[in-house]
């Protein structure tokens, strides 16, 4: 779950109205209310799940998952949300929630945290891919944070082994890791260099694209899919690697 994103995009009907006071008086945001509400203040909001990212529980026993959830007009990054395991694995790709939390920004990245899954909801939602490949370099491509986004026709560049040799990939940002853990590759769009990752909780190493991206040569020509998440700058989560049409 959460490495390919092939259903048609669907939409069911909403249990309350976005934006307005719902029967229960809970006030859910748009999603530009959500990005104009303070830091750390409380918001309400109600989206799809899109992919699921791992579920753990902490040292008091709390199950917590991390969700890339998204309605028709933006994404939302749910961080440890509480919940019980047979919660997470009853949320499939497109499920409708209402979750209440606190809004974060943690090294540019902005996502809810603190939260509590209010209900599940009717309805269903699966977001297609936007291409946002001519927004890569721009101030622009931060209005597309989280969402499922698509990048076209970029070309596998070289990095840097702990050995000094070009390699396709690296066992996590440094290079220092192994079989199971991040995967980080460089492409080049124009003359430019940008740096994707496979994220090892959202997709492992038996999923297709882990073993896509392990496959992978210097100078071949790929598209890919994947969430827009945010670190000091794009940090895309991979979730599809194919040639290049």
């Amino acid at each position: 779950f959460g490495c390919q994103n092939t259903e048609k995009d669907s939409t069911g009907s909403d249990s309350a109205t976005v934006g307005e006071t719902t029967a229960d008086t809970v006030k859910v945001m748009t999603y530009a209310e959500f990005l104009a509400a303070e830091a750390d203040s409380k918001v309400t909001v109600e989206a799809y799940v899109q992919a699921k990212q791992s579920w753990w529980k902490d040292d008091k026993g709390v199950g917590k998952a991390t969700l890339y959830t998204q309605d028709q007009d933006g994404a939302y990054f749910i961080y440890e949300l509480p919940m019980e395991e047979d919660q997470y694995n009853k949320l499939t790709t497109g499920t409708k929630i209402r979750v209440t939390g606190s809004k974060a920004v943690w090294e540019g990245e902005i996502e809810i945290m603190n939260g509590t899954l209010d209900k599940v909801l009717e309805g269903n939602y699966v977001a297609p891919a936007v291409d946002v490949t001519a927004k890569l370099g721009t101030d622009d491509l931060a209005t597309y944070m989280n969402r499922f986004v698509a990048f076209k026709g970029m070309t596998v560049a070289a990095k840097k082994d702990a050995n000094g040799n070009d390699v396709a990939f690296l066992y996590k940002w440094n290079g220092a890791g192994q079989e199971g853990d991040d995967l980080y590759f460089d492409v080049t769009l124009d003359g430019k260099t940008y740096t994707f990752t496979v994220e090892s909780y959202l997709c492992g190493k038996d999923s297709e694209v882990y073993k896509a991206v392990k496959a992978l040569k210097v100078g071949d020509k790929i598209d890919m899919e994947g969430f827009l998440y945010w670190y000091n700058g794009a940090n895309p989560h991979i979730t599809s690697v194919k040639a290049a049409k």
